[in-house]
């Protein structure tokens, strides 16, 4: 048996469905199930296997979409300037150096009209990432490296600009593996035996030549432009969904209609062919399955597991006194200025008060902003992306202002490391994980409250958790808390569940 996770694009500031990824990942190895994740993206600017070991997967567990039908295997960045130099015959083409920058080199030959500009893959290092070939001022080609060169983009000038109509993807001796022919949206791709003429005709290709067994399993993280596709061609495997996020819209649901979550309605559609659902949480299953009896007549399968696990409980040392922490992508959605705005307020009656942000996004600046706005700089502080293991328990307690969390894999590493919480009264991580008065605070909130009244009621709990409140008595409930998503809990539910499906 091997289970394959299909998931859309990932990045530097990857999403929790990224990083709830990466925790199955921990997951299987520990019950030692043989598991692939793949991205079905195309990523142009960074190695995916920068993006993917980045947060904690192996090489031999991904498989990227393009380069599944190459033989070149997931790699770091290895090529060199060296082998670049030699492959262009630079010293017998008298070329001429340029650094443009600690990333940027630009090698130019002037009596032929052409220059070529070295992406490096790090500053100052000597390895390539990506190539691009102008000539007589037209771009005119692209090349892609990580071990060796992967694929390249050919362009012809139209409209006096650079038009891609040609990627071509190589063999590790060279030899062109396939080819997609680009013209504005509509692509096509050529291989030895067959021309597809979409890329829901690439997934659907790819995933036949997995050749699955009934004993394999497929599960779909994203469905995004990819759920037909597989759908279509996942038998004989079973397949599974797992519920990221909140899966309807209760403002638009009444006793007769629901409105899905658009990034779910395709397989809820389609529940009759899912062979199992998973959810983060045990209330949102039990939601589901009376909403899908009551709507759709029916009860499809569905397991509560969570999408994340603890190694261990990180005991403290010492906490630092008066400290809050914060982690997660720096998006609208997260209302991290919601915090800034509540710390603030409650630094005028705690001065000790410190809080730290981690974690990076579109928002970075904006937060920097507020922060230099309301004169925060010396105890707000953006911290940008750590991998938090040991750093969460040097901190009291943890604070999110998220209106909506699936589950919340922040909140539960800090309940693993003992910390107080303070957040939202929403479903479903913050009534997972935090117990009113015993272990932190939930604060009441609906959509329709006034903005100041939550940024008020988010400062009173940081007051009264730091005032009036006894600390080491909620770092205790959340360790005891934390016990039952230790990785040995959260293994023992996915092995029951993937036996279940082998024994069907």
């Amino acid at each position: 048996m091997t289970v394959y996770n299909f998931n859309l694009g990932i990045g530097w500031a990857s999403s929790g469905v990224e990083y709830a990824q990466a925790y199955r990942a921990k997951i299987m190895r520990q019950i030692k199930q043989p598991v692939k994740f793949i991205f079905t993206d195309l990523i142009l600017n960074e190695n995916i296997e920068n993006l993917t070991s980045n947060i904690g997967f192996h090489d031999d567990e991904i498989i990227w979409l393009y380069q599944f039908f190459t033989d070149i295997k997931i790699s770091p960045n290895k090529y060199t300037l060296q082998q670049f130099e030699e492959s262009i015959q630079f010293e017998k083409r008298q070329g001429k150096i340029e650094e443009v920058n600690s990333k940027v080199i630009r090698y130019h030959f002037k009596a032929e009209k052409q220059f070529a500009t070295v992406y490096l893959a790090e500053p100052n290092s000597d390895l390539v990432a990506r190539v691009e070939y102008v000539s007589r001022g037209c771009l005119i080609r692209k090349d892609y490296f990580t071990s060796t060169k992967i694929f390249s983009e050919y362009y012809a000038p139209k409209d006096q600009s650079a038009h891609l109509y040609l990627r071509r993807f190589f063999n590790q001796n060279g030899s062109i593996a396939y080819e997609e022919l680009i013209d504005g949206n509509n692509e096509l791709y050529l291989f030895p035996d067959k021309i597809l003429y979409s890329k829901i005709d690439l997934i659907g290709y790819f995933i036949d030549k997995l050749n699955l067994s009934g004993q394999d399993v497929l599960i779909l993280d994203r469905a995004t432009g990819i759920g037909q596709a597989v759908f279509r061609h996942h038998k004989p495997a079973k397949l599974g969904v797992v519920i990221h996020a909140e899966h309807f819209s209760e403002n638009a649901t009444d006793d007769t209609n629901i409105l899905w979550n658009n990034f779910y309605e395709y397989q809820f559609d389609q529940a009759n062919q899912v062979d199992f659902f998973v959810t983060a949480t045990i209330t949102q299953k039990k939601i589901l399955e009376q909403q899908f009896k009551k709507y759709c007549g029916f009860a499809p399968k569905i397991a509560a597991i969570p999408v994340g696990g603890l190694p261990n409980l990180n005991q403290a040392q010492k906490r630092k006194e008066f400290s809050l922490i914060t982690a997660s992508r720096l998006a609208t959605e997260k209302h991290i200025d919601w915090l800034i705005l509540a710390v603030v307020q409650a630094h005028q009656q705690i001065p000790q008060l410190v809080f730290d942000i981690y974690g990076e996004g579109s928002e970075k600046k904006k937060l920097q902003s507020t922060i230099q706005n309301l004169h925060a700089e010396k105890y707000i502080k953006l911290c940008g992306h750590q991998d938090l293991e040991n750093i969460y328990q040097n901190y009291q307690g943890y604070i999110s202002s998220s209106t909506s969390e699936g589950f919340g894999l922040t909140l539960m590493e800090a309940l693993g490391s003992g910390l107080a919480l303070i957040g939202l009264d929403v479903r479903y991580g913050n009534q997972e994980f935090i117990q009113d008065k015993k272990n932190g605070y939930l604060i009441p909130y609906h959509q329709n409250n006034e903005f100041s009244l939550t940024i008020n009621r988010l400062s009173k709990a940081i007051n009264n958790l730091f005032t009036d409140f006894d600390l080491a008595a909620a770092h205790q409930c959340s360790y005891e808390l934390a016990k039952k998503y230790l990785f040995t809990t959260v293994a023992k539910k996915w092995q029951v569940l993937l036996e279940e499906l082998v024994d069907d």
